[in-house]
């Protein structure tokens, strides 16, 4: 597994560090021209806040009422120099197991169908092994229980959300979250 760097989405987390040789760094110049799948240095974890979403998307499938709180948004390979991969050739299209297994991680088809022909294409590991890594990327994440799914409303400044996803994953260095509203 690539070393998951940062989590997105509403967050970022570091879960290593990255040594880079020049021939890798020149690589990864190369790859981001071209999209290269599996030529990259790091995953960026992207999840999102439903809620929010679902305040300006209420006929969307993933708020009918399903409660979720924070959700998978994506897995993204990433160049410690800027930018990423994506559309990587060749673009296949998910299979029944493959999308079944995927909808166990993502909340609605389109999404699972969006991140795998933009960023899931690029892990060079296929639908399968895409999915796997997601899958504990997200499972090496625990969401803080103030930020669970809850019928109030409660306001939090982006800084205080870091804190709690640092408070509720004590490994993740300082600079390792990073929250975007």
């Amino acid at each position: 597994m690539k070393k998951l760097f940062t989590i997105f989405a509403v967050i970022a987390l570091t879960a290593g560090s990255i040594s880079l040789s020049s021939a890798r760094q020149s690589q990864s110049s190369k790859a981001q021209a071209e999209s290269v799948a599996g030529v990259f240095d790091y995953y960026l974890l992207a999840l999102s806040w439903s809620p929010t979403f679902c305040l300006t998307h209420k006929d969307d499938v993933q708020c009918s009422g399903k409660g979720y709180g924070f959700v998978l948004h994506g897995l993204w390979p990433q160049y410690v120099a800027g930018g990423w991969p994506q559309s990587c050739p060749p673009l296949t299209k998910l299979s029944a197991s493959e999308t079944s297994k995927g909808l166990t991680l993502f909340p609605t088809k389109k999404l699972l169908d969006h991140e795998w022909s933009k960023h899931g294409t690029c892990s060079g590991l296929g639908a399968m092994g895409y999915l796997d890594e997601a899958d504990k990327a997200v499972a090496a994440v625990k969401i803080p229980e103030e930020l669970q799914p809850f019928s109030t409303s409660y306001y939090f400044e982006a800084q205080e959300i870091a804190q709690l996803f640092r408070k509720a994953n004590p490994g993740i260095p300082a600079d390792g979250v990073a929250v975007i509203c």
